[in-house]
């Protein structure tokens, strides 16, 4: 199975949990300990080395603030 990797963009994410509810594994959360530029919580990966690069966050975030590499 192949692996991925998530690249964000924290400065262009708002916070709108989109790809959290998105992702199928339950990886993401978004960071209440961090404000971005924006002044929003953004997005993380809270259990890291389990993507497996299907790209059902990125599909969903309407900002483009998700990249997703795939490793293999």
């Amino acid at each position: 199975m192949a692996k991925g990797k998530l690249i964000f963009d924290m400065d262009r994410c708002k916070g709108c949990g989109l790809c959290v509810a998105a992702c199928p594994l339950k990886i993401l959360d978004l960071n209440n300990k961090v404000v971005n530029v924006k002044g929003y919580n953004p997005v993380y990966e809270k259990i890291t080395d389990k993507c497996v690069a299907c790209g059902s966050c990125a599909i969903m975030c309407p900002d483009s603030v998700i990249g997703v590499e795939k490793i293999v």
